[in-house]
């Protein structure tokens, strides 16, 4: 007999499978003898009350033993050899790039996968320059890359958008390609920027030993078209500077949210593009200590507990403010794109065990702040979110240096005299932050952090402090596509993909998108 229930446990409780057995036994009324293996479903922590919980949904096999685990969930068909099948070429090696490869495979098509940036191995060469010496190579960084900007930029895996497809699969694939198992049965799963590297290479060496193809170093420079069908793509291979003319009927965009050359080659060929919102602010970083003990109500976290995160929102005046991209245990990361500008990011290791806690605090972008960049037209967005990034990067003196001021002086409008150590490994300088950041932002800004230090007092301290910018929190452009077909409605064979075309926010949705752009492309 078989019986799904939910276990409610203290975190020590959690971790001792006698306690666990124990538990079960008892909610069940039936002899700890009986019970032949528990298969944990779920499991969450619950710090609503002052003593915090682990739920885990169970199965428990009664009197029968459980199945053998190491069957897999999903039968996936990555093996078939697709190096004659009909190609599909897909521009950017992100997790939109990936799953789409993966998923034409699957299909009977080859995969051609164009990406400008470099290998994971060669990348590391790339993302020390940028935090050692300040010099950012505009085709390879913690965004430009292999995996995308999720390689180095955390691998959370939490997202609400389980109507757009199967999340459970796309966590599956992550595991059969050496993520922690864990991942499906946690609430908020989380590989670590330390692991994905190796995960990624995975899924690169099962591309390749189907017979599909991928060009590092290797940019779109012109899509071709004629009669509104893509006849031929025009690629430059970084390192020699050839460019290269290539036969190619279907493209599947999944280039992210920074390509901005792409958004303005799109503008430039008269291929439809709309400006849409986005969210802009900074990251603000608190010692992980403090996070730990306004979640979990202690003064001292205890050692059965992960490093604790957050979430928050409001909203003032027709404009939200909310934690974004939350980092227990985390680093801020150097994440522009080009020179003269500073743009963070956060990360976190696998253990969490870094002594700061960090999030993005981003206020929504309206149409009210592209009024002075009309003349733009649908690049006003981008245009936008440029100058800011722009500003940052002289207000912080040059190096990728980073402008900071401390959250208490923030709200008081004060130069911070000294600002605490910081996990931002360029550095930071005190500024006033209402100098680099618009006024509407920095006010909402403002008006977020003080409704949210009412809410969690110890969080609203001098201890906390504010980095800008953080702005590449989605794409500040679409690329419009037909709802059904997902290809674009000026351009036949161009399917518009994920994050950089607005149509997905984070790993696991970006990889589902691909996913159906794949199917699309593959005509089904």
């Amino acid at each position: 007999m078989i019986q799904q229930l939910e276990l409610v446990l203290l975190p020590e409780e959690a971790a001792d499978e006698a306690k666990v057995l124990k538990k079960a036994a008892q909610q069940l009324s039936v002899s700890a003898e009986r019970i032949r293996g528990i298969n944990l479903l779920r499991r969450s922590i619950d710090a609503r009350s002052r003593k915090v919980l682990i739920r885990m949904l169970s199965e428990i096999f009664i009197d029968e033993d459980p199945p053998v685990q190491n069957k897999e969930e999903y039968e996936f068909n990555f093996s078939r050899n697709v190096s004659q099948a009909e190609s599909v070429h897909i521009i950017g090696f992100g997790p939109a790039g990936m799953f789409a490869a993966l998923r034409l495979i699957e299909l009977g098509k080859k995969p051609i996968i164009i990406e400008r940036g470099k290998d994971v191995r060669s990348r590391r060469r790339d993302l020390a320059a940028i935090n050692k010496l300040g010099i950012v190579n505009p085709e390879s960084n913690y965004c430009f890359g292999e995996g995308g900007a999720g390689t180095y930029s955390d691998g959370k895996l939490y997202t609400r958008s389980g109507k757009r497809g199967n999340i459970r699969r796309i966590l599956s694939v992550f595991v059969k390609h050496g993520a922690d198992p864990d991942i499906l049965i946690d609430a908020h799963p989380h590989i670590g920027t330390n692991k994905l590297p190796g995960v990624v290479q995975s899924i690169r060496e099962t591309i390749l030993n189907a017979g599909g193809e991928i060009h590092f170093e290797t940019r779109l420079d012109d899509i071709i078209s004629q009669n509104g069908k893509i006849i031929n793509i025009l690629v430059s291979k970084i390192a020699s500077g050839e460019q290269i003319e290539i036969p190619c009927h279907k493209i599947i965009l999944a280039t992210g949210h920074s390509a901005r050359d792409i958004y303005e080659l799109l503008n430039r060929k008269n291929i439809r593009i709309e400006r849409k919102a986005f969210a802009l602010g900074v990251r603000i970083e608190h010692p992980q200590e403090i996070i730990d003990k306004v979640q979990y109500h202690c003064e001292s976290r205890s050692p059965y507990l992960p490093p604790a995160s957050y979430s928050l929102a409001a909203n003032f005046k027709g404009r939200g403010v909310y934690s974004f991209c939350m980092c227990p245990g985390g680093i801020i990361a150097p994440a522009a794109t080009s020179a003269g500008e500073i743009v963070v990011n956060g990360w976190s290791p696998s253990k969490r065990n870094n002594p700061f806690a960090n999030s993005g605090m981003v206020v929504s972008v309206t149409e009210e702040d592209y009024i002075p960049y009309e003349n733009f037209g649908p690049l006003a967005g981008l245009q936008f979110q440029k100058q800011v990034e722009q500003k940052a990067f002289t207000a912080g003196g040059g190096m990728l240096v980073a402008p900071a001021q401390r959250l208490i002086d923030f709200m008081q409008r004060k130069l911070s005299s000294s600002l605490p150590e910081c996990s931002y490994i360029p550095g930071v300088k005190s500024v006033l932050m209402d100098e680099v950041l618009p006024h509407a932002i920095s006010n909402t800004l403002r008006e977020g952090l003080g409704h949210f230090g009412k809410k969690m007092k110890e969080y609203y301290t001098n201890e906390a402090l504010l980095v800008a910018t953080e702005s590449r929190t989605s794409s500040p452009v679409r690329i419009p596509r037909d709802p059904e077909t997902l290809a674009h409605p000026d351009v036949m064979g161009l399917y518009p993909c994920a994050e950089g075309a607005g149509y997905a926010g984070g790993i696991v949705s970006a990889a589902m998108d691909g996913e159906r752009c794949a199917e699309a492309a593959a005509g089904l």
